[in-house]
């Protein structure tokens, strides 16, 4: 699923779909389609609306990451369970799998397919449980795993559970049946409730596994701090060259500049005399870090210029003007 416009990432999803905020220097979507690829899923369908292009210049086809995409487009945003019916003659060939594409997790997808299948139910709901359930859809669900309630961002008193909708589901093809038709439908505000009211059983699969919704800027600094520092299994790309500082290619670094673990510097960045990176700090492509600056805890786009004697702490810079420069992936 990456039609939604991310609006709480703005302004980066301003310039960007939020499925292609970086993430340790590779799209959100990457992760999520390596994730797939290492639990043997090859075929994939993606719904797209805002900024469409950057999606599919980026992954094209799908056959460097040894995939076939095929690309849904909505020019009237169909909703979580619209955009899945939608591509009803792509998904009524058995048991399928739906999964936000802005998300950073490393799920056991085999795991949550064999707990599905166990259930023999029309649906399975990941969930996690989480600190403060009113930042997220909430699942309630009995004794035996089976869903008897939804909360959208309950306030703490009103919680019934803990559990967090974490947007990733396995279906029945016979799910398709109960989604509205070319109209917008969405999975937790109206098709799961429906399914309550039908009395159609269907289950939660707990994880344990890694998994935030990036939903701001203050989550997306902490996925890129959590990818960098291993809390999440995704690649972090580039050479290694002691540990945990990675260099990607091209990258231009002052003798006198002084890189603290962990840190990630993109392709073409240059790093200026004396300037100091302490990490976790992530470094985007073509960023430039004058003589003297200084970043701690902090996440720079692509572009990013930071002048000479520039401090920035636990921050997040948007980079410059222009699309960001997507590249295939490796």
């Amino acid at each position: 699923m990456a039609a939604g416009k991310g609006t709480r990432l703005s302004p980066l999803t301003d310039l960007m779909p939020k499925p292609m905020v970086p993430i340790v220097n590779r799209p959100a979507l990457y992760h999520i389609l390596r994730l797939l690829g290492r639990h043997g899923l090859r075929e994939v369908v993606i719904n797209l609306h805002h900024l469409p292009q950057a999606i599919t210049d980026y992954f094209g086809d799908g056959a460097p990451l040894g995939m076939d995409i095929t690309y849904s487009h909505e020019p009237e945003v169909l909703g979580t369970a619209g955009g899945v019916r939608n591509n009803a003659a792509f998904l009524d060939g058995g048991t399928f799998l739906v999964v936000s594409g802005d998300a950073l997790t490393d799920i056991d997808l085999t795991g949550l397919v064999a707990a599905h299948r166990r259930t023999g139910s029309i649906a399975t709901v990941a969930v996690k449980e989480v600190a403060d359930p009113s930042l997220y859809g909430v699942v309630v669900a009995d004794d035996d795993d089976r869903v008897v309630g939804f909360q959208e961002k309950p306030s703490a008193e009103e919680a019934r559970s803990r559990l967090c909708n974490c947007g990733i589901y396995v279906f029945e093809p016979e799910i398709l049946s109960h989604i509205l038709d070319g109209r917008f439908d969405d999975f937790g505000r109206r098709l799961f409730p429906d399914l309550l009211r039908l009395h159609i059983p269907f289950h939660i699969h707990r994880i344990d596994d890694y998994w935030s919704d990036v939903g701001n800027l203050r989550e997306y600094l902490r996925g890129n701090v959590d990818a960098l520092t291993k809390r999440v299994r995704v690649d972090v790309p580039g050479t290694e060259i002691r540990p945990s500082v990675w260099v990607e290619d091209g990258a231009r670094i002052s003798p006198s500049a002084r890189l603290e673990a962990p840190v990630l510097i993109g392709r073409g960045c240059e790093i200026g005399e004396g300037a100091v990176i302490n990490g976790p700090a992530v470094v985007g492509d073509t960023c430039l870090m004058g003589a003297g600056a200084s970043v701690t805890h902090s996440l720079l786009l692509p572009r990013s210029q930071l002048l000479p004697g520039t401090t920035l702490i636990e921050g997040v810079v948007a980079g410059g003007p222009g699309p960001a420069p997507f590249r295939p992936p490796i």
